[in-house]
């Protein structure tokens, strides 16, 4: 199977027309139409359908289209991975992140990534819910989950520090926590499914069940309904950090210790040749992150422990 033949035939997936699909390679319409002609032989089914007015996908070239992408970019991997021709990475990459993080952090990443690699472009799909990345079609997923499936490799991109904190409105009225066990007599607001905390003491192991006063599937909302005053919160710095420079949200309990091994992964599956443009996704926000870390600065430190 002829890989120029394959790029060819994405192309004319993508724009829908073989003169122009051929033009950016300088071939002729007939060069073109010869070299699909010659695709289609070798698979053994027709992938086009030609008319006067359009070219569009048969059900068979509809099937093969995913395939002939994932070929292009195992190719060109192992081309990049051998350091033969230079890989600009192009075409759709598609990411799956969760809908906190990907608004507040992954977003406003991105302009001088696009602007870096600008063939690229980003579909990201913002959700709270794991996804499956092969079922979903994801190039890469970011993740702020221990990950068990060993059909992925996991690469660290940043941290994931968590603390307890609470509106200063909230702990006049009801005062400040001294110790874990004061938990038991406090109002929480909480992530669904994260109902218990879990602290690493010096004798061992210690978990609360928090009295839950509100409870959400939203970072973002469980942060906001902690500055209006609904109760102690247990929240990545990540997503609070404004909140805390501010003064609307002070943190309590620090220096307990919050049983967590959170850290923020690019997630890609392990039996797929990384394509050059996860890898340079990948790269990007691992350099991006560890020189701007923003919600983990001695600023926000200097005032968590000032309150």
């Amino acid at each position: 199977m002829n890989i120029d033949h394959l790029r060819l035939f994405t192309r004319v997936a993508t724009l829908g027309n073989i003169s122009q699909a051929g033009k950016e390679s300088g071939l002729s319409q007939a060069v073109s139409s010869a070299h699909i002609n010659k695709l289609e032989s070798n698979i053994g089914a027709r992938l086009i359908h030609r008319t006067t007015r359009k070219v569009s996908l048969t059900e068979e070239g509809e099937i093969f289209l995913p395939h002939a992408i994932e070929i292009l970019e195992s190719f060109d991997s192992a081309k990049a991975s051998i350091g033969i021709g230079n890989i600009s990475p192009k075409g759709k990459l598609r990411i799956t992140a969760p809908a906190s993080f990907g608004r507040l952090h992954l977003v406003p990443a991105l302009d001088y990534f696009l602007s870096t690699y600008p063939d690229l472009i980003v579909e990201m799909h913002l959700s709270d819910t794991i996804v499956d990345l092969v079922e979903g079609g994801f190039d890469v997923a970011i993740r702020n989950a221990v990950m068990n499936d060993s059909s992925m490799i996991a690469k660290k991109i940043a941290s994931d520090h968590r603390i307890l904190c609470a509106s200063p409105k909230y702990l006049a009225k009801n005062g400040t926590p001294k110790k874990i066990e004061d938990l038991n007599q406090h109002k929480c607001v909480n992530l669904m499914g994260l109902e218990s905390w879990r602290f690493k003491t010096s004798t061992g192991y210690k978990t609360i069940k928090t009295n839950n006063k509100f409870l959400t599937d939203n970072g973002e909302a469980a942060r906001d309904a902690a500055v209006q005053g609904l109760g102690i919160t247990l929240t990545a710095t990540w997503c609070s950090y404004k909140q805390l420079n501010t003064g609307e949200l002070v943190q309590v309990l620090k220096n307990t210790k919050l049983e967590s091994n959170a850290a923020l992964w690019a997630v890609y599956p392990s039996s797929r040749l990384l394509a050059p443009k996860v890898r340079v996704f990948i790269d990007y926000l691992t350099q991006y992150f560890s020189k701007t870390l923003y919600w983990d600065k001695s600023e926000l430190i200097k005032r968590s422990h000032k309150n």
